[in-house]
C-alpha cells in the first residue's frame, strides 16, 4: 500500500474538444467560458497539476482559432500559476503528432504532452518517456503514467486490445514497484463498467468498436486514475480513485443532463480526498416531443427575443400521422422572434410494424421505385398517394442514362 508524504492538488480533465459545432453553430465562446472558469478553479484551489486525459481537439486536424485557444489558455494559466505541472495525452480525436510538437516549447512551460508510444532503435517500446515524475526537484513527490489513447501497434504483443493494454500498463508498473511515492494513471479509454448514455450516436462512433479494457489494470495501490473518451463523469466498477471527468459541455442532445465539470484530488498525509467540482455549460439544451399541437403549443411558450450566441439549443421531434412537407417552414415561421437556435427538427412515425426483411439478394431485383412505395408504407401504413407515386416515377426515369 502507498504511503503519503506530501501535500498535493490534482485537477483532472478531459473531453473538450475544442473546434466542435453543434449543428453547425461555433462552440468557441462555450468552451472560452468553460475555460475561464477552469482557469479560476485552478487558482482558488491552488492546483499543483493539471491532467488533461485526451481529446484536447474535436479533430485530427483542428482549426487554427481552436488551437490559439488551446495555446493562449496554456499561456494563460503557466503565468499566473508558475509551479503548476501540466501533462496532457492525446485522445482518439486527437493528431498525437501535431500534439507533440510544440513540445520543445511546452516543456519549458512545465507543460509535458504525450501523443504517442515511442520506440527505441532495438524496437522496444521506450517506457520511461511514458512515466512523468511530478513535482519539483530531483526528488519527485509522485509519479504520473502518461499513456495516450494506444492504436494497434501501441502496445506489447497480445491477442486482443484489451491484453495489450493491460500489458503496456503492467510494464510500466514494473519500471515503478515498489515505490512510497503516490502513482497517478492516465488514460483514454473505455473501461468496463463504465456507462455510455443510451442511444448516444455521438458517443458509441467515439467509442469506435475497440474492446472494454477491464479496469483490473489499474493496480489497487495506485493513488488516482485519470481517464477521458467518455463524456458522463463516473466512477468505474465503484472504485472510487478510477474515474472518468467527463466533457466540459454536451457533446449531444442525449448527454444533456449531464453533469459537467472537473475532478480535484488532494493527496495530504495519508489521506486522499476525491470531490467533483462541478461546471454549468452555459448554453441550455432545449427538446421538444410531441404531436404538431403540442409541439406549437410549446413554441409558443418560448422567451421572446432575438438568438445570439449564447441562446438555448433546440432540438424537436414531431410524431407524425401522415406526410406533412410544409411542417419545417411552419415552424421555422413559428420560431422567429423566439430566443433560441433551431439544431434539428426530426419527424417521428408511428412505431414500425414487424415485417419481414427482404434478403439482399431479393432487394437488387427490386425496381427503386418498388422499393420506395414498399418504404412509404412501411413508415405511414398506408399507400403512397398517386401525386407523390408519379413524380417519383419522373425522377427516376430522368435520372437513367
Amino acid at each position: 500500500m502507498f504511503s503519503y508524504i506530501l501535500s498535493m492538488k490534482i485537477i483532472h480533465t478531459a473531453d473538450w474538444h475544442l473546434g466542435q459545432t453543434f449543428f453547425s453553430y461555433d462552440r468557441r465562446e462555450e468552451h472560452e467560458i468553460f475555460l475561464d472558469w477552469l482557469c479560476g478553479q485552478i487558482r482558488q484551489v491552488s492546483a499543483d497539476v493539471l491532467l488533461l486525459s485526451g481529446d484536447v481537439f474535436d479533430t485530427p486536424n483542428p482549426s487554427a482559432a481552436a488551437q490559439q485557444l488551446f495555446y493562449r489558455f496554456i499561456r494563460r494559466i503557466t503565468e499566473e500559476n508558475p509551479h503548476l505541472q501540466v501533462v496532457v495525452i492525446a485522445g482518439n480525436h486527437d493528431s498525437a503528432a501535431r500534439l507533440e510538437a510544440p513540445n520543445p516549447l511546452l516543456e519549458e512551460l512545465h507543460v509535458t504532452v504525450r501523443g504517442t508510444v515511442r520506440r527505441k532503435v532495438s524496437g522496444e517500446i521506450d517506457f520511461a518517456r511514458l512515466i512523468i515524475p511530478l513535482g519539483n526537484g530531483e526528488n519527485p513527490e509522485a509519479y504520473c503514467l502518461a499513456v495516450p489513447y494506444l492504436r494497434q501497434g501501441d502496445y506489447p504483443p497480445a491477442e486482443t486490445y484489451a491484453q495489450g493494454v493491460g500489458a503496456l500498463y503492467e510494464a510500466l508498473y514494473q519500471r515503478l514497484f515498489p515505490t512510497d511515492k503516490p502513482v497517478i494513471v492516465m488514460g483514454h479509454l473505455q473501461a468496463t463498467g463504465a456507462e455510455i448514455s443510451e442511444n448516444d450516436q455521438a458517443e458509441r462512433t467515439i467509442i469506435g468498436g475497440l474492446e472494454c479494457v477491464p479496469p483490473s489494470v489499474f493496480r489497487p495501490d495506485i493513488a488516482y486514475v485519470a481517464l477521458g473518451h467518455l463524456h458522463r463523469a463516473q466512477q468505474v466498477s465503484r472504485r472510487e480513485n478510477v474515474r472518468y471527468a467527463g466533457a466540459p459541455l454536451p457533446m449531444s442532445f442525449v448527454e444533456k443532463n449531464n453533469r459537467h465539470g472537473v475532478v480535484c484530488l488532494t493527496l495530504e498525509g495519508t489521506e486522499r480526498k476525491i470531490e467533483f467540482l462541478p461546471f454549468t455549460p452555459p448554453v441550455p439544451l432545449l427538446s421538444i416531443q410531441g404531436d404538431t399541437g403540442t409541439v406549437f403549443e410549446v413554441i409558443g411558450q418560448l422567451p421572446d427575443g432575438l438568438p445570439d450566441h449564447l441562446s438555448p439549443y433546440l432540438e424537436i421531434r414531431v410524431r407524425l400521422f401522415r406526410p406533412e412537407p410544409s411542417l419545417r417552414q411552419r415552424i421555422e415561421t413559428a420560431l422567429q422572434g423566439k430566443a433560441v437556435r433551431l439544431t434539428r427538427l426530426v419527424s417521428e412515425s408511428p412505431e414500425e410494424r414487424r415485417n419481414p426483411e427482404i434478403s439482399g439478394k431479393e432487394e437488387e431485383e427490386i425496381s427503386p421505385l418498388k422499393i420506395a412505395q414498399n418504404y412509404y408504407k412501411k413508415r405511414w401504413h398506408e399507400k403512397m398517394p398517386d401525386e407523390l407515386f408519379l413524380l417519383l416515377q419522373q425522377a427516376i426515369r430522368e435520372a437513367q442514362p
